[in-house]
């Protein structure tokens, strides 16, 4: 049993006939240092107002960010600078090699330029071959032989021994080009019907780009810091090293939010890459969860298809031999256990210079998997996510609830209260920010009010999930404990008090660390943020809404006083706080607070 007494309540520019098309479904590449997704290149007489325009309708469709060359080529004239320049802004190009694709001189210049930027920067190529064969490509057979034939032809016919060296050398580049996109992987057509062709191609697409994630970037204001350190840590990494970064914090604080823009910044510089989201709620309550993640995985870093089994085991064997053949990028997101992480990442190590990504609430969680106890364990770093300062609180709070950056006339002191109250937790701010939206004063301060008495729900149920994920009942019970009583208290007077009530508190206060639920300040007190603690006071109050006696803890001191005072709760009640001057104020002699007391201690 714990009393306090006399203890606070804690408290584009291009030409007409170059035409840069884009979708309006959300996403710009520009925030990826690109102006297009994809560059589209293709005989225009041959496919344009057929297959070619199919395609580039569905891109469009799809959100895919497309420069389309409408324009009908005319043999013999140079590469325009807008195009080439297309080129280089574009994150890939597609490559429609028809019959008559080699017919045109600028289609070979575009194609020498294209794979010269595969070859200097990440730039993703995808040749199609559109009724025609790789090999006839490759070796300059049939319709590609005859026309390279008539281009060495025009060449023979030049009269002006620089121009015909000129011809000489770009049909050297042109036969070197053809041969080495032969040779990449690409799309053929094979019997399928140009509907289900065109729908796997954007499909392709749109996995090898990653744009599925980078349409939902969130907007992260605050978190430019933490952008800069993954960034660095990113970059910084050596070639020959494989580096893993433990993202953690309590739920809600924006770890799958940083992790999640980081990802669709830099995913598309790797070989390889793959973002596996909610891992825990996926896994949780659903027999084949952790088969299906590890299915998509397989599919992500692996690129090509398989027979799906139903063994874990057999799936990890799958992962790992993958991993060790590419430079990849992970982020494995919101990881609870090293089962999890065993099933994902396995044990015989990754292809050097790869990165992984892991977010999880707790600290030391990496670091008992199987890869960590090898002898090719990564470097492995941990990066803590702690709330937002009160300008970034009230920038994120008012880009919600006033979808700017200040707050209207009137609302700056209840702006503060709310600031105050979330404590930098991002969640909250917005959850709270988009509820008050186009409400007027008199509601925000109603609303500040309520929070008082009650947590809000959806910041309640997230962090309510990490509650739950405690996997000792010890650890939940002494949190409790915490939540409702110790928040400021030394850590030695809060151990010394629990151990003598058979709580466990040396491993449970760490291990309460290593989730983040709790902190130590620099004079030995414990810490713990608003929100988790309202949390932990929820989670007593509900065992009786409206029956304080029947709750198994008292924080407020009212409740404590009338429940002695009616000598209640002798059942379930294990701690409670009162404040000794609650008695003056009833005007109560001192001998009611000693029978309420003693009455306390025989319980």
């Amino acid at each position: 049993m714990v009393v306090l007494s006399e203890l606070p309540e804690a408290s584009s520019s291009s030409s007409s006939a170059r035409v840069p098309t884009s979708s309006t479904h959300g996403h710009n590449s520009s925030t990826d240092g690109y102006r297009y997704d994809v560059f589209l290149s293709f005989r225009g007489v041959d496919t344009r107002h057929s297959f070619t325009d199919h395609l580039h309708k569905a891109l469009i469709d799809a959100g895919i960010n497309t420069f389309l060359d409408d324009e009908e080529i005319e043999t013999g004239e140079d590469l325009k600078p807008e195009l080439e320049s297309a080129i280089k802004a574009s994150r890939a190009s597609i490559i429609v090699m028809s019959k008559n694709y080699a017919t045109s001189t600028w289609c070979l210049d575009e194609l020498v330029l294209i794979l010269e930027q595969c070859m200097t920067s990440n730039h993703i190529v995808i040749p199609i071959f559109y009724h025609v064969e790789p090999t006839h490509v490759r070796k300059q057979q049939s319709s590609f032989g005859d026309a390279m034939a008539k281009h060495k032809q025009t060449m023979e016919a030049e009269t002006d021994a620089n121009k015909r060296s000129q011809w000489a050398q770009k049909i050297d580049r042109w036969n070197k080009s053809l041969t080495q996109v032969a040779d990449l992987k690409g799309n053929d057509i094979n019997g399928r019907s140009e509907t289900q062709f065109i729908e796997e191609i954007v499909k392709d697409i749109h996995r090898r780009l990653h744009l599925h994630v980078r349409s939902v970037r969130p907007q992260l204001i605050g978190m430019e810091n933490h952008i800069n350190f993954v960034t660095s840590w990113l970059k910084d990494g050596s070639s020959h090293t494989v580096d893993v970064l433990t993202i953690y914090g309590i739920g809600g604080i924006g770890k799958t939010s940083l992790a999640k823009y980081v990802y669709g910044l830099y995913s598309h510089e790797f070989n390889t890459s793959s973002y596996i989201e909610n891992i825990t709620r996926k896994c949780d309550g659903k027999f084949n969860g952790l088969l299906d993640l590890q299915e998509q995985l397989c599919k992500d870093i692996s690129k090509t298809s398989s027979i799906k089994v139903h063994d874990v085991s057999v799936y990890t064997a799958k992962i790992e031999n993958a991993l060790a053949r590419k430079r990849v990028f992970l982020v494995l997101d919101d990881i609870s256990t090293h089962v999890q992480l065993d099933a994902l990442l396995g044990s015989k190590g990754f292809h050097p210079g790869s990165k992984v990504i892991i977010t999880t609430k707790d600290s030391w969680l990496t670091e008992s998997c199987s890869l960590f106890k090898t002898n090719i364990k990564p470097k492995h770093e941990r990066h803590l996510l702690r709330g937002l300062d009160d300008f970034a609180s009230q920038q994120l709070l008012w880009s919600h609830a006033f979808t700017c950056n200040q707050p209207k006339a009137g609302y700056e002191e209840v702006s503060d209260k709310l600031v105050k109250y979330c404590e930098g937790h991002p969640l909250a701010l917005e959850v709270l920010g988009k509820s008050l939206y186009n409400r007027d004063v008199a509601y925000w301060e109603g609303c500040i009010e309520g929070l008082k008495k009650e947590i809000s729900s959806p910041i309640n149920n997230v962090l309510k999930m990490s509650f739950d994920s405690l996997p000792y009942e010890n650890d939940k019970e002494l949190f409790k404990h915490i939540a409702c009583f110790f928040v400021g208290i030394d850590r030695d007077v809060t151990e010394t008090i629990l151990e003598a009530c058979d709580i466990n508190t040396r491993s449970g206060i760490t291990n309460l660390i290593d989730r983040c639920f709790l902190s130590i300040g620099w004079n030995n007190e414990l810490e713990m943020h608003q929100l988790v603690q309202e949390m932990g006071r929820f989670e007593v109050r509900q065992e009786s809404i409206d029956k304080p006696w029947k709750r198994s803890r008292l924080w407020c001191h009212k409740e404590s006083f009338k429940v002695l005072k009616q000598k209640k709760g002798k059942g379930n009640l294990l701690g409670l706080t009162l404040d000794m001057r609650m008695l003056e104020k009833e005007k109560l002699g001192v001998s009611g607070l000693r029978r309420g007391k003693s009455w306390m201690n025989r319980a």
